[in-house]
């Protein structure tokens, strides 16, 4: 009896080496999260991209061509309609928590992301970053544990905890340190290994291993967030944070990469249609240097694209205009004044959209699903219905 029990413990022992010691399919992972962008902001922006070509049917989206398509269920544990919190938790850690929660479950227990157990389990190099802030919801879901997504600065000390190698954003959201005015997020995360760089310029010049990225280059005004909408060129733009993220990873080794298009929720929520189809181009490009990347890596390499909610209800032309779009309208309003100061006010903008062939039901989220589009190693696991829950385990090995 005493023998048999030792050959099932060393039998047990084996089969546990062994699961330990399988890999992660892909070497290479890069997750992009389009923020509010469900399926139907990605039909006008290729409907406005057709226009642009001259016909209907025209050019496509980069992630719309890859082969592999599915639909993400995005309820919270708490709500029918999540906030972008609970859903980035979700994607992150596979496990639904409450509206407002980050990194942790329902009973306010911390939960790791997939990029904290790819680095510490695996060795992988982790990139995080977004054209919103960098301890905005989405990418803090992967680092931070926090019953509040409001408490921007606590978020911020927890970089630091994550050992992530590159974090980047458009700035911070509550620079400074409520409780100590002797005390900054650029101080506190210099302080705790990381160096904080602002623009290109100071990028180039950087030599710590770890990097925080501010997009805007002006030091002077560090405390604000940078606004896209400005069109200053000189912001980094997510297909250059993208460029840089890479440039600062070890050529050999494995990496994770979230990549958040955050642009696209603000601009849905303020129903700038104009405005949301830039954005989503904005995030395309970035994806563009990961399939680029990949096409020199296709064995080894993984590109997800997804949402976590759909933000606006965006509808794409109606039969009370023709069934048409009015693409020159649209583009001409845009071009001439910008969205963001050339309507009195919301129920303007929303009377010019309907009358072009736009159509938005709402300033706020709602409970669609969103599509998930896949290529590379493993990219077959990403077919068909699945919960925002599950995106982790066709991630990690089992």
């Amino acid at each position: 009896m005493k023998s048999k029990s030792v050959l099932f413990a060393l039998f047990a022992s084996i089969l546990l080496s062994v699961s330990c010691e399988k890999k992660p399919e892909a070497k290479y992972v890069f997750l992009f999260i389009g923020d509010g962008m469900g399926a139907s902001q990605v039909a006008v922006t290729e409907s406005y991209l057709s226009y642009c070509e001259g016909k209907l049917g025209g050019e496509q989206l980069t992630f719309t061509k890859f082969p592999v398509l599915g639909m993400c269920t995005t309820y919270s544990a708490n709500s029918l309609i999540t906030d972008s919190a609970a859903s980035g938790t979700a994607i992150a850690t596979g496990y639904k928590t409450n509206n407002g929660f980050l990194g942790m479950d329902p009973q306010g227990l911390p939960v790791n992301s997939v990029a904290k157990i790819l680095k510490d389990d695996y060795g992988y190099q982790v990139g995080i970053f977004s054209s919103v802030p960098l301890n905005h919801a989405t990418p803090a879901a992967f680092y931070a544990h926090v019953k509040s997504r409001g408490n921007y600065y606590t978020i911020t000390t927890q970089i630091p905890d994550s050992g992530f190698d590159f974090i980047g954003g458009s700035g911070f959201l509550e620079f400074k340190d409520p409780k100590n005015s002797d005390m900054n997020s650029e101080k506190y995360l210099e302080e705790h290994g990381y160096e904080v760089v602002f623009g290109q310029s100071e990028f180039e010049n950087a030599r710590g291993d770890k990097l925080v990225m501010v997009a805007n280059p002006n030091q002077e005004h560090r405390e604000k967030v940078a606004n896209y909408d400005d069109e200053d060129d000189k912001l980094v733009t997510l297909s250059q944070m993208m460029e840089d993220c890479l440039n600062t990873f070890d050529d050999d080794k494995p990496f994770f990469i979230m990549c958040e298009g955050g642009e696209i929720d603000w601009t849905s929520h303020a129903n700038k249609t104009m405005s949301t189809i830039e954005a989503i181009l904005k995030m395309d490009d970035a994806v563009k240097v990961a399939y680029d990347f990949y096409l020199k890596h296709p064995k080894q390499t993984l590109i997800i694209v997804t949402a976590d909610h759909q933000t606006g209800g965006i509808s794409l032309g109606s039969d009370e205009n023709g069934s048409s779009v009015d693409w020159p309208e649209i583009e001409k309003q845009w071009k001439s004044a910008g969205e963001q100061d050339n309507f009195s006010s919301v129920k303007t903008r929303d009377e010019f959209n309907r009358s072009n062939g736009i159509g938005w039901t709402t300033t706020h989220h709602n409970g669609d699903h969103v599509p998930i589009y896949a290529v590379g190693v493993g990219a077959e696991k990403f077919s068909g219905r699945m919960d925002n829950t599950q995106i982790i385990s066709k991630i990690l090995p089992l």
